[in-house]
């Protein structure tokens, strides 16, 4: 412990206010050598006097780097000064300026062992002087040394409670960065949603029609439905009419920084008769009951169902799936379930030698990769405290989707 005492501070460098400090000092003491009278135990220092004056006010240019050095160093250099009877008030400036920097320094436990063996060092110093009753003097004016040290610890306690508030307050800063951080994460996350949502639903539907449309036109040009063909032509313009009406919707909620109407269930017969223009049959039946649906919840079940309507189309293509969508009420919130059979083998095209066909069945683990769509459905179900599971059909083929949207949880979060 006395080794860490005597090197705690080493930190600091030793500059010019330091020097300034030290010399100051040595300027005081050497005019109150000069200036106060002698008598007959107190004389004027001569040049080792002089010496041990400037001894004591050298060693405090380390008082910030090594307290407990100074200290000591201001001690030895001190000690012999008194016991040869020179000026005796002289090396006070040096010792206040000592024991106040070791104060300062801390630990407190420090001071108040150190302050008492300082005083009792130099009252046995006085009391060999020869001066009659020295050291009770000594012991009598101690006053002023437990005063400095009582003064440096009071400024030690200001500066380390200058130094939690600060502390504290970089780390309320800090979280406040943080947080916006992760609001700006958050609301990423949801632009993210909505784009794949939006864009997935609409570029697959087309992507369905125009290829029903390019099969049409190629594969009997002589007998050419042209009624398929302007069906398949309509139906694509509708999805690009309804995609740019949403698009532009969740633009200007973006823009406004505002709340803009939240999809519901009413729109979930709109999905499934884009679906069946897309080549899918879609069995919808909705039953929630007399309660109102919360908005948070209606909303995460329309999108979960717009994708589970997108990858059933999208991952079956033009072998006609049939899509089963049941809502209804499922304890105290809504249960959602998304089926399809895998569509019609018999009119899935011929493999090509050169690609693999993707199962029909939902067998095959990578027809289904979980990309953004199943991790955004996920993400949704989990915005508004529920559940959702998606995996191949059990009992046959095809691909299901299961979620429970619990209606006490609708503030938990935004599923936009």
């Amino acid at each position: 412990m006395a080794v860490r005492w005597a090197v705690e501070g080493r930190g600091a460098r030793v500059g010019g206010s330091d020097l300034a400090v030290a010399g100051g000092v040595l300027a005081v003491e050497a005019a109150v050598a000069l200036l106060l009278p002698e008598s007959d135990v107190s004389h004027r220092p001569d040049l080792l006097g002089w010496a041990l004056l400037a001894g004591s006010s050298a060693v405090l240019v380390w008082r910030r780097r090594a307290p407990m050095w100074c200290l000591l160093g201001m001690v030895v250099t001190v000690a012999p000064y008194h016991y040869l009877q020179y000026v005796q008030q002289a090396p006070i400036v040096s010792s206040m300026v000592a024991l106040f920097a070791l104060a300062v320094a801390g630990p407190p436990v420090r001071t108040y062992v150190v302050v008492p063996s300082v005083v009792l060092t130099m009252t046995a110093v006085m009391s060999t002087i020869g001066k009659p009753h020295a050291g009770s003097e000594m012991l009598q004016s101690a006053g002023w040394i437990v005063a400095v040290a009582v003064a440096g610890d009071v400024v030690r306690i200001h500066r380390n409670y200058v130094a939690a508030i600060m502390e504290r307050a970089e780390r309320a800063e800090r979280t406040r960065e943080q947080e916006a951080a992760r609001r700006v994460a958050e609301e990423r996350l949801r632009i993210a949603r909505d784009l794949h949502d939006l864009l997935a639903h609409s570029i697959t539907l087309i992507g369905v029609q125009t290829s029903v449309a390019a099969h049409v036109l190629v594969a009997d040009p002589e007998r050419l439905d042209r009624t398929a063909v302007a069906s398949a032509l309509d139906a694509i313009a509708d999805t690009c009419r309804e995609a740019r009406a949403e698009l532009r919707t969740t633009l200007r909620v973006l823009r406004t920084d505002g709340d803009g109407p939240l999809p519901d269930l009413a729109g979930l017969a709109s999905l499934a008769g884009a679906a069946e223009a897309a080549g899918a049959r879609v069995e919808l039946a909705v039953d929630v009951g007399g309660e109102p649906v919360p908005p948070a919840v209606g909303a995460a079940a329309y999108r979960i169902v717009q994708e589970s309507l997108t990858n059933a189309v999208r991952h079956t293509g033009a072998a006609q799936p049939l899509v089963t969508v049941r809502v209804g009420r499922h304890g105290g919130g809504l249960r959602l379930e998304v089926r399809d059979d895998g569509g019609r083998e018999d009119l899935l095209p011929a493999p090509r030698a050169d690609a693999h066909r993707a199962d029909p069945h939902g067998t095959d683990p990578d027809r289904r990769p979980e990309g953004f769509g199943i991790a955004g459905m996920r993400e949704r179900a989990r915005s508004v405290g529920g559940t959702l599971a998606a995996g191949p059909c059990q009992d046959g083929p095809g691909f299901a989707v299961t979620a429970d949207l619990p209606f006490a949880a609708d503030l938990q979060g935004d599923p936009r």
